[in-house]
């Protein structure tokens, strides 16, 4: 039975794609949970619609990321931190404290994208990896310093 895929389904495909499959699995699985339409001349027109408005949408997303993926590259971020003798933090600087900073600068990102592998416990220059989308990752520089 040839079905149209609606989602991406491992082992069978992309979403768009016709594929030949069992009759029972298409009417008992992928049909009832909305992963595949039956492929005749009206479905085929729906799958290549969406197949459209999928792909503008996903260029629209990537000209909006590769923006913040700019804005993220040209920040600058001070971090002020408490040291005691010898220069020694009193505690550290997390993704928390990065993504307050980031905000005050107008740069709204998701907390769970900051890379941070280890929180920041020294005085210096960093550059903090920001994950923008699946494939595209930039730097933001922080300076923490005295206070």
């Amino acid at each position: 039975m040839d079905v149209i895929l609606l989602k991406d389904y491992d082992g069978l495909g992309q979403a768009g794609d016709l594929v030949d499959v069992k009759p029972g699995f298409a009417r008992n699985k992928l049909i009832p949970e909305g992963i595949a339409l039956r492929a005749s001349k009206k479905n085929l027109a729906i799958a290549e619609e969406r197949k459209m408005v999928a792909k503008n949408r996903l260029k629209r997303e990537d000209a909006a990321n590769e923006d913040l993926l700019k804005k993220l590259s040209k920040t600058e971020i001070t971090i002020e931190a408490q040291v005691g003798e010898e220069d020694k933090m009193f505690g550290s600087i997390t993704t928390l404290d990065i993504h307050k900073a980031l905000q005050e600068k107008g740069i709204d990102v998701d907390r769970n994208t900051i890379k941070l592998d280890e929180p920041i416990k020294a005085l210096g220059i960093y550059h903090v990896p920001v994950s923008v989308s699946s494939n595209l990752e930039g730097d933001v520089k922080i300076y923490v310093i005295k206070s």
